[in-house]
């Protein structure tokens, strides 16, 4: 277990890398997953069609092929998602203005297939808000985008927290994959580096791993417990 305090500084530099990617990818789902939730409920047929054919599509594609075409698809394109390099963003997240794009191409990746998910938890939030909710905004004269801005999405929200919050959790553990596809410094990138490169003994190295998400997940975890039973007993 020495190397677990020998190396403190490289599992503490990959653990800050891959808290980096799971804040952005977190953000980037819950956006992505609330605008296909709106257009899957949308009344107009092409938008529901366009956010049911990327919840089929990221929902049942494998994890590890969505991260494969980010990391290689995207460059062969011509593009490496410069677009996630915002300004301001860069300097808290610096390794979105370096010129190693894997790091963005995780973040999307991520984004992309984690958006799904969250769509799918929101519209079941949205599903269990009273229909007489939505009746009673087109009485007063609400149109769809404010009915759901000012009734129904607030409602949603609460009840869709806790599976959200699964959603995430399971959103940081997948971020083990992002090591595999070129993300140099991460959780999974620093185990093999220690490991192949370095010839550390297997099982401390991956409980040192393991430690560092057990660090991201379970304080979620114990937030949603709470949230859960505050939500029960109103």
């Amino acid at each position: 277990m020495n190397v677990l305090v020998d190396r403190f500084d490289v599992f503490a530099g990959g653990f800050w890398l891959t808290l980096q990617i799971c804040i952005l990818a977190g953000i980037g789902a819950l956006l992505i997953g609330t605008i296909m939730a709106v257009l899957r409920i949308s009344p107009v047929a092409p938008l529901r069609a366009v956010g049911t054919a990327y919840v089929t599509v990221f929902r049942n594609v494998p994890l590890t092929v969505v991260l494969f075409f980010s990391a290689f698809g995207l460059p062969a394109l011509g593009s490496n998602a410069r677009f996630l390099d915002v300004p301001g963003l860069n300097v808290v997240f610096s390794r979105l203005g370096t010129d190693l794009p894997y790091f963005r191409f995780a973040v999307l990746g991520l984004c992309l297939y984690t958006g799904a998910f969250v769509c799918e938890a929101l519209r079941s939030g949205v599903n269990a808000v009273a229909p007489g909710q939505a009746e009673a905004a087109r009485a007063i004269g609400l149109t769809f985008t404010q009915s759901l801005r000012y009734v129904i999405l607030p409602q949603a929200w609460k009840s869709a927290v806790v599976p959200l919050g699964s959603v995430i959790i399971a959103m940081i553990k997948n971020s083990a994959l992002a090591g595999f596809f070129g993300v140099v410094g991460d959780l999974s990138q620093t185990a093999d580096s220690l490991v192949s490169a370095d010839g550390l003994p297997l099982i401390p190295v991956f409980i040192g791993i393991s430690i560092g998400y057990l660090i991201m997940t379970v304080p979620l975890g114990i937030l949603l417990d709470r949230v859960e039973r505050r939500v029960a007993t109103r």
